[in-house]
């Protein structure tokens, strides 16, 4: 019998009842919290369970794992009243997710499934060994873990027809992502169709997505069909959904529920057989809470949510994508052979994009038209923001300690991102991955108000 070597953070109780602690398979070493993990030999242990109090928690715990070279693939355990998180949980870098129950039972099946994890969840397959990208995805770019597990969701979600939530910041991809969903179907032959709901007023937003009837308001003048008869067979991509208001989301909760849609100013209904994928870089389950997006709304849309990961948390895709934009560019304006100094790589990967993938193209795109054919990319060649990064470090002060210097760099990087969410600390610290209070006791102990 083969024995793997198990790393079990969080939770001691069921280790405390021993099926798992003395399964013969399994040879386990506990760590009470991610802390005291990140202090052992990660790259000793075959695989990891994670036995979270919370989805929240768990998620931020895979997003730290994820980044560090060699890390175990990792199992995360939680209470079964958190089930509607999985696919956040699997977006987030889990390898299997396993509920526990009310009564504590199902040891059998958690050493089961534990036995059954990957040998690594971040090193790349052996040649000839790996599962391959599926058609609709090999032209995306990018080679992390958190964006793989991303596109395993959306290769999941294309086979159903489930109603899909891509959630992500702004500039990383979620309209991609919802055509490759669409490509991937059975549904690639017929239209997509994508609306940017934030464009629209109310009123015009209607009529663009349901259509209306002649004279239903001045301007009026003849008959149009709206975009979910238009998209009927296939998909209807619904972006910055989070930016409706309360009339319309209830008018657009009749059509999904009924799958019927009444042009404004109409008597009559229309079906309509139209998948629906909607997308938003707002925190819905927030926005719930405040009384600004309508909670059955919400979850008739969250069927099947995916969250696509922030530039910043996939460092190892910064080059790749990069390199794609350059040849991209270059072919696009004469300009073949540009590539990337090393200096100027090093700058890019520790850059924290804000604006996520668009804010990289979008650079890459200045680069071009900024260097000759062949030529290879320095950092000269990059914008302010960028080369401004260099700053705190390269700037070392005469006779200045260790202790000083990450001082001086850790307050720099703060006060980047505190102006980059107009000073609101709350924000700052999620985007930093902080809770509020350790936010509250850095900005204290580096002086900043």
């Amino acid at each position: 019998m083969r024995i793997r070597s198990i790393l079990w953070i969080g939770r001691g109780d069921e280790l405390g009842c021993g099926v798992v602690a003395d399964a013969p398979s399994l040879d386990v070493a506990w760590a009470a919290d991610l802390e005291d993990a990140l202090a052992l030999p990660l790259g000793s242990f075959e695989g990891a369970v994670v036995d979270a109090r919370d989805a929240a928690g768990a998620a931020a715990d895979l997003r730290r794992l994820r980044r560090l070279r060699g890390a175990p693939s990792v199992l995360v355990r939680i209470d079964a009243h958190e089930a509607p998180s999985v696919p956040v949980l699997m977006a987030a870098g889990a390898a299997d997710v396993v509920l526990r129950s009310g009564d504590g039972g199902g040891s059998e099946e958690l050493v089961e499934r534990i036995a059954k994890l990957p040998s690594s969840l971040g090193a790349p397959p052996a040649a000839g060994s790996g599962r391959q990208a599926a058609p609709h995805l090999r032209g995306v770019v990018g080679e992390s873990a958190a964006l793989r597990a991303a596109f395993e969701l959306a290769e999941r979600a294309a086979s159903s027809q489930a109603t899909v939530l891509v959630a992500g910041e702004t500039g990383t991809g979620k309209e991609l992502l919802a055509r490759a969903i669409h490509a991937g179907g059975p549904r690639a032959s017929k239209p997509f169709l994508a609306v940017n709901c934030a464009a629209f007023t109310e009123t015009l937003l209607e009529s663009e997505l349901f259509g209306h009837v002649r004279g239903a308001f001045t301007g009026a003048d003849k008959e149009k069909r709206g975009l979910f008869e238009g998209a009927d067979g296939g998909t209807l991509f619904l972006d910055e959904i989070g930016e409706t208001a309360p009339g319309f989301q209830a008018k657009l909760l009749r059509v999904l529920q009924e799958r019927e849609v009444r042009p404004v100013g109409g008597a009559r209904t229309r079906s309509v057989d139209v998948r629906v994928v909607a997308a938003t870089n707002r925190e819905l389950p927030h926005e719930v809470e405040c009384g600004r997006f309508r909670e059955d709304l919400y979850y008739r849309l969250a069927v099947f949510p995916i969250q696509v990961p922030p530039l910043r948390e996939r460092p190892e895709d910064v080059l790749p994508l990069a390199r794609h934009f350059l040849a991209r560019h270059g072919r696009r304006d004469g300009k073949r052979g540009l590539r990337l100094s090393r200096d100027a790589g090093h700058l890019l990967q520790a850059y924290p994009w804000p604006g996520n993938v668009r804010q990289l193209d979008n650079e890459m795109q200045r680069v071009v038209a900024l260097s000759e054919p062949g030529a290879a990319v320095t950092p000269a060649l990059l914008s302010p923001p960028i080369l401004g990064i260099a700053e705190p470090v390269t700037a070392v002060g005469e006779g200045e300690t260790l202790r000083a210097t990450l001082d001086r760099v850790e307050a720099w990087l703060l006060r980047r991102a505190l102006d980059a969410h107009d000073g609101r600390r709350a924000a700052t610290a999620r985007r930093l991955g902080l809770t509020r209070e350790g936010l509250y006791k850095k900005m204290k102990r580096l002086g900043i108000e």
